[in-house]
């Protein structure tokens, strides 16, 4: 038997975190390269190079447009060069365009869907053939606690997120056979810089208020809850979502 310990080691593993320039993406590839992850960063920001140089010798930062299925596939054959293979994908990145389902424009609902749903799949499909002929490999998609429960102003972000489970269970199924495990996680308001000036002021309260343990979510919390789902200590974890959002959503 493992201990402890070594079943959350990530030695000798390969990871691609989307939306990982800033925030929770890169939240979570700090963590993963703490427990000994090679980690590629990808992100539209050229501040990607950058982000991936603080975390030390041996990762990568890819400027890539997500929503490019070009870009998609030279980001995943750069990373898997650099690496020799990919064993973890995180697909993190992703878009809140927030207005009452009656105004909400046709160009703000394809811009959510091919960032939140579209990318993850391309991604996935670029990544998990690889995985699965190596016999192993762990995909965790980010959804929210909005795709469990109606939110005011957030139709396509819902939507988006629902597909992001959908997503995944359809992944598990398919790849659960070859040693490749599929996951999503479910925040609630993740207190990112910019989710610190979304939600401040009465809005924010007023939210905050209906969440159990009366607070929103940090980000190495949700970076937490990734590094489970794709260490050995999660092998037999498929096809899950994983919600960490205080209690918000079992009201």
């Amino acid at each position: 038997m493992k201990s402890f310990s070594a079943l959350f080691s990530l030695e000798n593993r390969s990871a691609l975190v989307t939306g990982g320039a800033s925030g929770i993406g890169f939240a979570i590839a700090q963590r993963l390269a703490e427990q000994g992850a090679r980690v590629c960063l990808v992100d539209r920001s050229p501040t990607v190079r950058d982000a991936a140089a603080r975390l030390g010798d041996g990762h990568i930062g890819i400027e890539a447009d997500v929503t490019d299925e070009t870009a998609v596939t030279r980001a995943c054959q750069a990373a898997i060069e650099h690496a020799g293979k990919i064993d973890i994908l995180v697909n993190n990145a992703g878009i809140a365009l927030i207005a009452p389902a009656a105004e909400l424009t046709t160009q703000a609902w394809d811009t959510t869907l091919s960032i939140n749903l579209r990318a993850p799949f391309l991604f996935a499909r670029a990544l998990g053939p690889h995985m699965c002929s190596n016999g192993f490999g762990r995909i965790v998609n980010l959804a929210s606690q909005a795709a469990l429960v109606a939110l005011e102003g957030h139709i396509a972000y819902t939507a988006s997120k629902a597909g992001i489970l959908g997503l995944t269970k359809v992944l598990a199924f398919e790849w659960g056979p070859h040693g490749v495990t599929t996951n999503a996680v479910s925040p609630t308001v993740v207190e990112t810089e910019l989710g610190k000036q979304v939600w401040a002021g009465p809005v924010g309260d007023a939210f905050r208020a209906q969440v159990p343990t009366g607070r929103f979510a940090q980000p190495d919390e949700i970076a937490c809850a990734v590094t489970y789902l794709v260490s050995e200590a999660a092998a037999m974890v498929n096809g899950e979502n994983l919600v960490v959002d205080g209690g918000y959503t079992i009201r």
